[in-house]
C-alpha cells in the first residue's frame, strides 16, 4: 500500500505497543516516521530500524526521544522533524501514563504529571505540526484514547479526565481545522495484549478478558489497522469520531 507516500507521520510513546504498530502500520503504507519515545532509545531505535524494513527501503525513519509531556521538549522534538522532513503530515498521539492511586491520596504532581502526558501534550503537539497541515491543506491527527473517555474508573481519576479532555480535543480540531483539509479523530482501544514493565498491569488487562464479547483480547494490531484507515485517502471523510475497537466490550 502506498496510499501515503510522500506524507510524514509522527507517533508518541512508539517504542513497544500500540505506538510500535502503527508506526510500523503508517510506515507499510508508505509514509516516512518519526518515532517518540521518552526514555527507552534502545526501543525506538528498534522500532525505527522495523519501519524502515516494513517499508520497503522506501521510507525514513526519525528517532524523536523525549517527555512529551513538557512543552519545551515538544518544541526540540518538531523543530528536528520540521527540519528533517519539512512537514508532518499525520500526527498520532498515542503516549499516555495511567498510574493507580486513591483520590484523596493522590498528590498534586501525581494528578498534574498524568494531565501533562495524557492531554496537555496532544496540545503542544498539535500546535507544533497543524501549521504545516494547514499550509498544505492536507492533515491527519489520530488521539488515542481509550475507556477512560467514555467512563469513569476509581483510582484513576486524572486519567479519565484527561481522557475526556482529548475527546473534547479531537471534536473541537475536527470542527476548526476540517476547512482546511485536516481530520481529527480518535479511537478508543479496549483490553489490549501489551507489554508492561508492571506485571499487574498486565494481570488488569487479562482479567477483562470476561468482559469482551468476542472472546479474545485485543493486539497492538488491531488499533494500528484502525489507525492506517482513518490517515489513509479512504478515510478522508472520517472526522470528529471515536472509533471504539474493543472486541464489544462497553465498560
Amino acid at each position: 500500500m502506498t496510499g501515503l507516500a510522500g506524507k510524514t507521520a509522527f507517533v508518541s510513546g512508539a517504542g513497544r505497543n500500540i505506538g510500535r504498530a502503527i508506526v510500523l502500520e503508517l510506515a507499510r503504507r508508505g509514509a516516512n516516521v518519526v518515532v517518540n519515545g521518552r526514555a527507552d532509545r534502545d526501543a525506538g531505535e528498534a522500532t525505527a530500524e522495523a519501519a524502515r524494513e516494513a517499508g520497503g527501503g522506501a521510507i525514513e525513519a526519525l528517532v524523536a526521544m523525549g517527555d512529551i509531556g513538557r512543552p519545551e521538549t515538544v518544541r526540540e522534538i518538531a523543530a528536528a522533524a520540521l527540519a528533517r522532513f519539512g512537514a508532518v503530515d499525520i500526527l498520532v498521539n498515542n503516549a499516555a501514563i495511567r498510574p493507580a492511586t486513591p483520590f484523596l491520596e493522590m498528590a498534586d504532581e501525581d494528578w498534574y504529571r498524568v494531565l501533562d502526558v495524557d492531554l496537555n501534550a496532544a496540545f503542544h503537539t498539535c500546535r507544533a505540526f497543524l501549521p504545516a497541515m494547514v499550509e498544505r491543506g492536507w492533515g491527519r491527527i489520530v488521539n488515542i484514547t481509550g475507556l477512560n473517555a467514555i467512563n469513569g474508573y476509581p483510582g484513576r481519576a486524572p486519567a479519565s479526565v484527561a481522557k475526556h479532555g482529548l475527546w473534547g480535543l479531537t471534536k473541537s480540531l475536527a470542527r476548526e481545522f476540517g476547512p482546511d483539509g485536516v481530520t481529527a479523530n480518535a479511537i478508543s482501544p479496549g483490553a489490549i495484549r501489551t507489554e508492561h514493565d508492571d506485571p499487574e498491569v498486565t494481570r488488569r488487562i487479562e482479567a477483562r478478558l470476561a468482559q469482551i464479547p468476542l472472546g479474545r483480547l485485543g493486539e497492538p494490531e488491531d488499533i494500528a489497522a484502525a489507525a492506517g484507515f482513518l490517515c489513509s485517502p479512504e478515510g478522508g471523510f472520517m472526522n470528529g469520531q471515536m472509533l471504539g475497537s474493543n472486541g464489544g466490550q462497553q465498560t
